[in-house]
């Protein structure tokens, strides 16, 4: 029987839209969840401080990934470049910064470890959830859940 996650972060959220991409998720190959997750954090990336915008350590991350789905390198050699990537939120001086760099550091860890690929998305909500207005911020949580929605149905 499938029982579905809390998040690990604080997030306003579609509690429904999440639970059905949870359950969506499960069905994906690892391959798959991993270039789900990759596509869900990349189109945060402009969020980043702009002295991370062009860090060597995104092509990092997703040149490694790329080779952890190929099957190139091993899920130990992928845990590695993950701790690297993840010195971009550390290196973040504002929050959305930290949550787009957050979700791609998950993201790419997602090669390794399936959990990792709900996390990701629950960042990517974190930062919608912070540029958005007051009043907007459940409408884009929700957006943000349908598109990453769409992104898992053109995997299946």
């Amino acid at each position: 029987m499938f029982t579905y996650s809390s998040p690990k972060i604080k997030i306003v959220d579609n509690h429904e839209l999440r639970n059905w991409l949870e359950e969506t998720l499960e069905e994906l190959p690892q391959k798959f969840l991993a270039k789900w997750a990759l596509k869900v954090a990349a189109e945060h990336l402009d969020h980043l401080d702009q002295q991370l915008v062009n860090d060597p350590r995104i092509d990092l991350g997703i040149e490694t990934l790329e080779k952890r789905i190929t099957g190139e390198i091993r899920a130990f050699d992928l845990r590695k470049v993950g701790f690297i990537v993840n010195e971009l939120a550390k290196e973040s001086t504002t929050e959305a910064s930290k949550y787009a760099a957050r979700s791609f550091a998950q993201a790419i860890a997602t090669g390794h470890m399936r959990g990792h690929a709900m996390v990701c998305s629950d960042y990517a909500v974190k930062l919608v959830n912070y540029i958005s207005d007051h009043s907007s911020v459940a409408e884009a949580a929700t957006k943000e859940r349908e598109r990453q929605l769409r992104i898992a149905e053109e995997l299946l």
